[in-house]
This record gives C-alpha cells, structure tokens and sequence, in this order.
C-alpha cells in the first residue's frame, strides 16, 4: 500500500493505493484541483516496478470538489490504458463531483459506479 499527500496540506488531499487482484485501487480524500494534480497522476499511474498499472479503480467516496484539473487527470489515465487493453472505473463519487464527470461527459469514457464493489466486478 501506498500513501501520497499533499505534504503542506494533508487535511486537503490524500491517495492511497493499494492491488485488489490485479486491480489498482486508488481511494482519494480532499479536493481535486491544480494544486493536486501531480500527485492524483502519480498515485494513478506510477508503477511500483518499471510497469504502470493497466486496471485503476478510482474511488472517490472521499472527494468534495474536483476541477477540470482532475478531469484532466483521468483522461490522460485513460489513455494510457487504453493501449493496453486496460480501463479505469470510478467508483462512489459524490453527487457534487459524479454531476462534474457527467457535465463533461466523461463518465461516457470512464465508467462511473455507485460503490466500490461494482466498479472491482468484471
């Protein structure tokens, strides 16, 4: 398991990564915005070995205020799974942040489910 934070405002942002067979779960706490926007790539992306994860459950049960900076950031996630017959799922985003995916379309790209559970089935 990994933790990242925001180091000058950790009340602000967390990711915490774990593999749930073969799937890395990424739970995010705090806003999602500019200030974030690296480390919310990195806890995504960054392989523990010389590999990216290929399967990303996001949840954001924790998250109360994403900017396009996040969305920004699941895209570029996306693609860089596709490629390897991947995917990222979101799971358990709140009815503030769940209206901004659908505002933007995205979850039409990134699939959006109502828990955690359900984004991990097949």
């Amino acid at each position: 398991m990994s933790d990242i934070e925001n180091a000058d405002r950790p009340d602000r942002f967390s990711a915490v990564h774990r593999m749930v067979g073969g799937v890395r779960v990424v739970t995010v706490q705090g806003k999602i915005d500019n200030d974030v926007q690296e480390l919310l790539s990195k806890a995504l992306l960054s392989g523990d070995d010389a590999a990216p994860p290929s399967r990303i459950v996001v949840d954001l049960g924790g998250v109360t205020f994403m900017d396009s900076s996040g969305i920004n950031v699941f895209i570029t996630a996306h693609q860089a799974v596709s490629g390897t017959q991947g995917w990222v799922r979101i799971a358990a985003a709140q009815n503030p942040v769940l209206r901004v995916l659908q505002l933007v379309g995205l979850d039409a790209i990134i699939t959006c489910h109502p828990t955690l559970e359900q984004a991990l089935n097949p």
